[in-house]
């Protein structure tokens, strides 16, 4: 029987497996020191289409098809979709995922997606509600500029602090199909609001939701740093990791051996100009199935802890002066 484990957490007596997962990214994520491992690298990043938000569309449709077809299956075979973007009324997956009509859970976690998507669907399949089911998220670079910043064509400067969104989608498929990789338990994060207001600065906005959400799986599953592999946060960049580090510190774990970034490890920051890093939901999602996954999957690393996070804010509360929350959600994914 599942078990609830501490505060925040769950421990799954029947860990469903990562059956399969895909990873397409744009041109720019392809130049950076992960290129020759994502499956696909677009030469176009509007990917044939007219527009920013359906090129993020089409990203999220061949994704899918990609983890399902990697898996043996057939879209008709899932039974449940859990996928989110960071447009208005998450538009990416509705337009790129409806000609499936495969039952979907629609999520907005901001860069947390990955994380929550992977938690949902993983309780989903230990339930027993499910045999397969697929867990995804998207982020585009140009349509998350238009949204949130400044129009591409206004050139305005970026600060060291910005992180660059990555353009990519990662699917994953879940089921009790066996496989290398099993989610054996998940803590969800709370809303954590440190009163940040700068948008530019993500990093800081996120990095106390992840430093809680980490401390706490930590403290539910009786677990030290060393006991992972590694602890693999999503987009918080240079500025982020030093706080999340600090915060980790001030609540008795010392991460800083085992700890990296999705964000850091997707660019050459230097050679990319990409600021902090990388953000979006696809930051983690893509680095994941093509970097960190394949390690656990060849038994390299046993168990790692995913930890995605995400700002919290809109176009509207941000031109309201409102502050900046964070949120971040921890999945245990082991060696199977």
């Amino acid at each position: 029987m599942d078990a609830q484990i501490g505060k925040q957490s769950l421990q799954f007596a029947e860990a469903p497996y990562i059956v399969s997962s895909a990873s397409i990214v744009g041109k720019k994520e392809g130049e950076g020191p992960l290129g020759k491992l994502f499956d696909v690298v677009g030469d176009d990043d509007k990917f044939g289409q007219d527009t920013w938000e359906e090129a993020e569309s089409t990203l999220q449709k061949e994704a899918f098809q990609m983890a399902v077809g990697k898996a043996g299956l057939k879209p008709q075979d899932i039974r449940y979709l859990f996928s989110g973007d960071l447009l208005g009324q998450t538009i990416a997956t509705s337009f790129g995922l409806m000609d499936y009509q495969v039952p979907l859970f629609g999520l907005y976690g901001a860069c947390s997606t990955c994380g929550e998507a992977l938690s949902l669907g993983a309780m989903c399949v230990a339930a027993g509600y499910a045999d397969h089911v697929v867990s995804m998220t998207s982020s585009h670079f140009a349509s998350a500029e238009k949204q949130f910043r400044f129009p591409l064509e206004y050139a305005n400067q970026r600060p060291l602090s910005a992180t660059w969104t990555v353009t990519g989608s990662g699917a994953y498929v879940l089921g009790k199909q066996r496989s290398k990789a099993r989610i054996t338990g998940i803590t969800t994060g709370k809303i954590v609001d440190y009163g940040i207001k700068d948008s530019m600065n993500m990093g800081a906005a996120m990095a106390p939701a992840a430093a809680d959400v980490i401390c706490q799986s930590l403290s539910d599953f009786g677990r030290r740093p060393e006991d992972y592999d590694k602890i693999i946060t999503g987009d918080l960049g240079i500025v982020g990791q030093e706080i999340l580090w600090d915060l980790a510190r001030q609540n008795g774990y010392d991460i800083s051996s085992v700890h990296t970034d999705c964000g850091i490890e997707i660019y050459d920051a230097k050679k990319q100009g990409t600021g902090a890093g990388g953000s979006g939901c696809g930051c983690s999602a893509v680095t994941l199935s093509a970097h960190f996954l394949p390690k656990v999957e060849t038994g390299q690393w046993q168990r790692i802890l995913f930890v995605p996070t995400g700002a919290l804010l809109s176009t509207v509360s941000f031109n309201e002066g409102m502050t900046v929350p964070g949120i971040a959600h921890a999945v245990v994914i082991e060696h199977a």
